[in-house]
């Protein structure tokens, strides 16, 4: 009946015409972990050092997604998340884990943070409150949540050698861990278990070219293991290859491997296939020509959610969940009402060093981000703008020059291999604006494919008639920073603390 019944949904879909193109969701969204929770799925992934952490997505079809929450509200381990006395890039959260337990009605999100502790988060809603219940000395590294039908807890994780670890009846202490799988394949990590007709599973990825599956009759083995992909082509001309990842049912019985592919400059993005069971209980992906598919049957009945792409006018009196500060914010540094109000949190001239920077996914492979800047309010040595943010970062900012107000293109701001700023940048280009301007209008237009890797900046004076500013920008698509590039709204002093600007709204649409 259960064959039956996929073969039937597949049919209709296709009768339908509803087919999805890999990647399913073009931001970067990485180590995903992704779940059902009856008719609807969830989905978190990595935010380093952006706040809040640990994004919760949530979808109906498992192709339309929509930001709803983050289960890590403040990046509480240390003065460097603010920014101050250091900086935490490239740390944080990455490769966590989130589940829902039926039995207690709670939510829980695990993460081990800088290779040391690990900390449990948990709500009574997946929208929140979300707060720190325990931390657990043990690291749950790339940890893999598991509630078994028993409602026992427990975690996978580890790097070569696998472990898992049985919580307590609360979740929220460790009562034993043993390894229970050692590689002979090579550094595997990325933890994901589950459980499926009795057999539990543990899956495993070895960077980045190849995912792997253990096998056995208990969470604490003896497993199995056995290659689901190797070196499959991949979706997306000049990304990486899909691994790591997850795997999902629909309420139907079907299922599906959500992996993500290294996908830079834009970072790593999510792709989607189906996969079956084979007669030895291992999954079997299925492929295209041998590759991952390019497009598929949707899964279930389209169902679309919040478009990713429009305008955010900033109203009510809280930031939306699609955006997320780089380090923890001052938060009385800032207002959100009906405008985003941004007052200098720092004084530096390093744009890496200045607190308070808001940031937004980039959509891809093409889009634009403009942003409406009320700057009336600007002390001198002011500068604010819109950045492309990364380890290698342009922008284009107004500058108050004592009084006089300058539209500047920077670029060539860089960051060593340990994340501290080797270049603060230099003007490219710049105009200075008519006396009395007190509203411009910036606009990044990225191209962040592979294959295109490039961004320009624009500015308008009356938020119709655009110009160019500046040259094309090369994106930086090296891997180590981990995270993709992202639109970075700033303001920051460089004589003194005191300044503010407004900005009205922010607009991203396909370019």
């Amino acid at each position: 009946m259960k064959v039956i019944s996929v073969i039937l949904a597949f049919c209709l879909s296709l009768a339908f015409g509803q087919t999805f193109t890999n990647p399913i969701f073009w931001e970067d969204l990485a180590d995903l972990d992704v779940l059902r929770v009856n008719n609807t799925f969830y989905y978190t992934s990595s935010t380093m050092h952006y706040s809040p952490g640990a994004p919760i997505l949530q979808s109906y079809d498992l192709i339309s997604w929509e930001y709803i929450s983050h289960a890590v509200p403040t990046l509480n381990w240390g003065s460097k998340y603010n920014l101050v006395g250091g900086q935490a890039y490239v740390k944080g959260i990455y490769a966590s884990t989130l589940r829902y337990r039926q039995s207690n009605g709670l939510w829980y999100w695990i993460g081990c943070i800088e290779y040391s502790t690990t900390y449990v988060f948990t709500a009574p809603s997946v929208t929140g409150p979300w707060t720190q219940t325990a931390s657990i000395s043990t690291c749950y590294y790339d940890a893999g949540l598991l509630i078994d039908d028993d409602d026992t807890m427990y975690v996978a994780y580890g790097n070569t050698n696998i472990n898992v670890a049985q919580l307590s009846s609360n979740g929220l202490s460790q009562v034993k861990t043993q390894q229970v799988f050692a590689s002979t394949v090579g550094s595997i990590e990325g933890s994901r278990m589950y459980k499926v007709n009795g057999k539990y599973y543990i899956f495993n990825t070895l960077p980045a070219s190849a995912e792997y599956v253990l096998q056995a009759s208990s969470p604490f083995g003896p497993y199995t293991q056995k290659l689901l992909e190797s070196n499959v082509g991949t979706p997306v001309s000049g990304a990486g290859i899909p691994h790591q990842g997850g795997i999902v049912d629909t309420p139907s019985g079907q299922w599906y491997y959500m992996a993500f592919i290294d996908n830079y400059p834009g970072g790593r993005t999510p792709v989607l296939a189906p996969i079956t069971w084979g007669s030895d209980g291992f999954p079997v992906l299925t492929t295209s020509n041998g590759a991952w598919p390019k497009s598929e049957a949707y899964p279930l009945s389209q169902h679309n959610l919040t478009n990713p792409l429009g305008t955010d006018s900033f109203s009510g009196t809280s930031l939306s969940a699609q955006w997320e500060w780089n380090h923890n914010p001052d938060t009385t540094k800032f207002t959100v009402n009906n405008g985003l109000t941004l007052r200098t949190a720092t004084v530096t001239s390093d744009l890496y060093k200045a607190r308070n920077t808001l940031t937004h996914r980039i959509y891809g492979p093409k889009s634009r981000g403009t942003i409406a800047l009320t700057i009336s309010s600007m002390a001198s040595g002011d500068r604010a703008g819109l950045a492309m943010l990364r380890d290698s970062s342009a922008y284009v900012a107004v500058v108050n020059n004592g009084g006089t107000f300058r539209v500047s293109q920077v670029s060539g701001l860089t960051m060593d291999s340990t994340w501290n700023t080797v270049s603060t940048g230099s003007e490219v280009a710049g105009v200075n604006l008519p006396g009395g301007t007190t509203k411009v209008w910036f606009r990044a237009t990225a191209d962040i494919s592979p294959t295109g890797k490039t961004a320009s900046f624009q500015y308008s004076t009356d938020g119709t008639t655009f110009s160019n500013i500046g040259n094309s920008y090369s994106l930086n698509t090296t891997w180590e920073f981990f995270m993709g590039y992202r639109y970075g709204i700033f303001n920051y002093a460089t004589s003194a603390l005191g300044g503010s600007v407004t900005v009205s709204s922010f607009d991203m649409e396909a370019a």
